[in-house]
């Protein structure tokens, strides 16, 4: 029996190098890799040996034969993967080792960053390189996009995080949570990162959400994608939505991608099955209280065009006991009044545009005009979430292209204001490409820039610093009354589990940044 890969797969490619009949496609070197929503292994040719499972960071690979009820769908996911691809070829290949040019001695680099971009950069910069390397967060909490971004419900995808940690363990790596790259009295100006640092790799993602430009965006009740994730997965500050007791029962998601389906899955899951996920309890508490029996989401062009991908579709398929309905209209769907308290439902509603967000007898959301396909009608809703897309935040001090939401770069370098790349300063992931593809596209950009950078140090194309990387650590702790080094960080991921070891749950996150220095102190 064949091994299969699940929802969980993080694409990071892990599987790939240790297969030893190579039946594990798209492959970084293949059409399609880096925005394929999985991996898939080829059932004739895989020999079962278990390689690819014990290699995956993420626990997302097992037996055919042992999967659940709901993962099943995998097995023909797989299989189907190569009857739409003959061309995908299964057998032995050659390995191509990376040239690795002399390097200048007792380079020290930094790095902004600790989602999956960033800490890809720091696993290929430990790799090949014998360079000291300084992690920077403005949170005490490594992850950022794995930790905020991922849904509660998808925990091996977060299984990547334990192959970052045992980086931050390195003897050459030193990692300062808590620390703010900008402008003001308690930041770090990226200036000075420059006067500390042979290099500086920033991997700051895609933290802004797009904005609708209707009437109405600015009611209670009016949110981006972007804070109701960070929300629920609670990151620290953010606000929730004030959904009314007696509403209608009705959310409204504007976008299809594979974010507003997870918002979709999280809002009409059982309160009961999410109690054993790391939801914010604050997100679990007010999904009790007010209950959400039906979420519509607007897609502009059809469901073949639609932004999701087929594995997250299926997720929302396995839902016990809710509907999916997918249609181009909004006849017969009594859209307009509260929702059937008697079900749960998820609507499709495709050929279709939001006009404008109006308000309920609370001054809050009470729901929006919409046009399906060229009629208009109205959509009784508590809450309206915008996910149609994400740009960077602009770093005072680094360059940024405000049209393109992104730090402009070429091959990762950082382009200045000529054009011409700025020596020694690199961005990558999210913050360089925009927020397109998944953990293992950042994965292959951030090991490409790395590359970029080794080519730049064995050229001589870097401009050595004049101080030493030791002292922006103290400088660091002088400025940042929030900075948190490594045993702090152990310090809050103990604590964590163990509050939610005491309620049967995998952890109970802190939600304030206060509570987390706290605990980072009481171990320091």
């Amino acid at each position: 029996m064949s091994h299969v890969i699940t929802q969980s797969c993080c694409s990071d490619a892990g599987c790939v190098s240790v297969c030893p009949v190579n039946c594990i496609h798209p492959t970084p070197d293949e059409r399609g890799f880096g925005s394929s929503d999985i991996l898939h292994i080829d059932p004739v040719a895989c020999i079962d040996c278990g390689a690819c499972a014990d290699a995956c960071p993420v626990d997302a690979i097992f037996p055919a034969d042992r999967l659940g009820e709901r993962d099943r769908v995998f097995i023909e996911v797989n299989a189907s993967y190569y009857r739409d691809n003959p061309d995908v070829s299964s057998g032995w290949s050659d390995i191509v080792y990376p040239d690795i040019p002399r390097l200048p001695d007792k380079l020290c680099v930094a790095v902004v960053g600790t989602g999956p971009a960033g800490g890809y950069a720091v696993s290929t910069l430990v790799g090949r390189t014998d360079v000291d390397v300084t992690v920077i967060d403005r949170l005490p909490t490594p992850g950022g996009l794995v930790r905020a971004g991922v849904a509660p419900d998808h925990p091996g995808t977060k299984g990547v995080l334990r192959t970052f940690d045992l980086l931050y363990r390195h003897r050459r790596v030193h990692l300062l949570g808590g620390v703010e790259i900008g402008a003001g009295p308690a930041a770090v100006a990226p200036a000075e990162l420059v006067e500390h640092f042979d290099a500086v790799f920033y991997a700051v993602g895609a933290g802004d959400a797009r904005a609708l430009g209707v009437p109405g965006e600015e009611l209670p009740g009016s949110i981006s994608a972007t804070d109701l994730v960070a929300w629920y997965n609670a990151y620290p500050g953010a606000d929730g939505p004030p959904i009314p007791d007696g509403g209608a029962g009705r959310a409204l998601i504007v976008g299809t991608g594979n974010v507003a389906l997870d918002v979709a899955r999280i809002m009409v899951s059982s309160p009961e099955s999410l109690a054993t996920t790391d939801i914010a309890d604050r997100a679990l508490d007010l999904l009790r209280r007010q209950d959400v029996r039906e979420v519509v989401l607007l897609g502009r062009r059809d469901q073949a065009n639609a932004a999701y991908t087929a594995a997250e579709f299926r997720a929302l398929q396995e839902l016990p006991d809710v509907e999916v309905v997918i249609t181009g209209s909004a006849d017969g769907l009594g859209l307009d009044a509260p929702a059937d308290p008697a079900r749960r439902r998820i609507v499709f509603l495709f050929h279709s545009s939001i006009r404008e967000i109006v308000d309920g007898p609370h001054g809050a959301v009470g729901g929006a005009r919409v046009t399906t396909d060229g009629s208009d009608h109205r959509v009784a809703a508590d809450l309206v979430v915008r996910s149609i897309g994400y740009r960077g935040v602009p770093i005072p001090g680094v360059p940024f292209d405000d049209d393109r939401g992104v730090i402009p770069t070429d091959d990762g370098r950082v382009l200045g204001e000529s054009g011409e790349p700025v020596p020694g300063v690199y961005a990558l992931g999210w913050a360089a490409r925009g927020a397109v593809g998944g953990i293992g596209a950042n994965k292959a950009h951030a090991v490409s820039t790395v590359e970029a950078f080794i080519d730049d140090a064995a050229a001589g194309r870097l401009p050595r610093t004049v101080r030493a990387a030791a002292e922006f650590r103290a400088l660091a702790e002088n400025r940042s009354p929030t900075l948190v080094r490594y045993r702090g960080v152990r310090a809050i991921d103990r604590a964590e589990r163990d509050r939610g070891r005491a309620v049967g749950r995998p952890r109970v996150k802190f939600t304030e940044l206060s509570d987390m220095l706290a605990v980072a102190r009481r171990r320091s």
